[in-house]
């Protein structure tokens, strides 16, 4: 089985689930299944901004960037946030390989506009070059992916960790597309998480404002990876997080579960 995962939120900042994510992924590996791991780092990149004195500013969930907030972005995900990933898997004895968009030119990004306003370096992915993920797999690694990705300009862009997560599987031919996260799925109005959600009911759940924030880009990329031929989309509590085990051998019953 091929899948991506990918783990965001207070998750990536919390050093003990770090190395539960990267014991599950290391078991999947070890039994045969080729593992990709995209990550962000959002919260990390906020503080750092805080201590330079610098707010941050969201539209519908996503980074506006300047080009000293992409500078830092670089530095905290493809450096800090990835190589901590890179060591919990190694500390397994799993070999892993960590890469952001630009090495190999394997993902590349054009500029965002936001119902015409302007986010700066937010980008969205306008290719994905597989070469180096294959690669990574054939020598028995794991492939860890920070968000972010190289303009035909030259410029790293910052990408949306889940929309990342999205290209990267449509892109391998993935089965199966996980996002774990700190909340405990998708939920109704009644707040109450929605076990399967079929991808046609969530406009109505967007145009009644049940789901907001970063919420929005999150069922957005659930909604390209099935368009893409993604077998099944799982947001997945971080809690429950050793359920990505049972991923080979049937449901997982806990969390979201989107399908076509």
């Amino acid at each position: 089985m091929r899948l991506v995962v990918k783990i965001g939120g207070a998750l990536i900042d919390d050093p003990v689930a770090i190395e539960r994510c990267a014991r599950c992924v290391a078991e999947m590996a070890a039994a045969g299944d080729e593992v990709a791991v995209v990550h962000g780092g959002g919260k990390a990149l906020t503080r750092l901004l805080e201590q330079l004195g610098k707010q941050s500013e969201f539209v519908d969930g996503l980074r506006i960037t300047d080009a000293e907030t992409r500078d830092m972005a670089l530095m905290v995900y493809a450096g800090g946030i990835n190589k901590k990933v890179v060591a919990a898997l190694g500390k397994l004895g799993r070999p892993a390989i960590g890469i952001c968009g630009g090495d190999g030119l394997s993902f590349r990004a054009r500029k965002r506009m936001n119902g015409g306003a302007d986010l700066g370096f937010v980008g969205e992915i306008s290719s994905v070059n597989t070469e180096w993920l294959n690669a990574i797999w054939k020598a028995g690694a794991v492939p860890v992916v920070a968000s972010l990705a190289l303009g035909e300009d030259g410029e790293y862009y910052n990408i949306n960790a889940d929309q990342m997560a999205s290209a990267c599987a449509v892109a391998c031919g993935a089965s199966r597309l996980v996002f774990l996260t700190d909340v405990a799925g998708v939920k109704d109005a009644d707040q109450s998480v929605i076990r399967v959600l079929p991808s046609k009911q969530v406009a109505a759940l967007r145009e009644a404002g049940i789901v907001r924030g970063g919420m929005l880009p999150k069922l957005e990329s659930c909604e390209r990876a099935l368009a893409g031929g993604v077998r099944s989309v799982h947001i997945l509590p971080g809690a429950e997080m050793e359920a990505l085990n049972q991923l080979g051998r049937g449901t997982i019953r806990v969390g979201t579960e989107l399908v076509s």
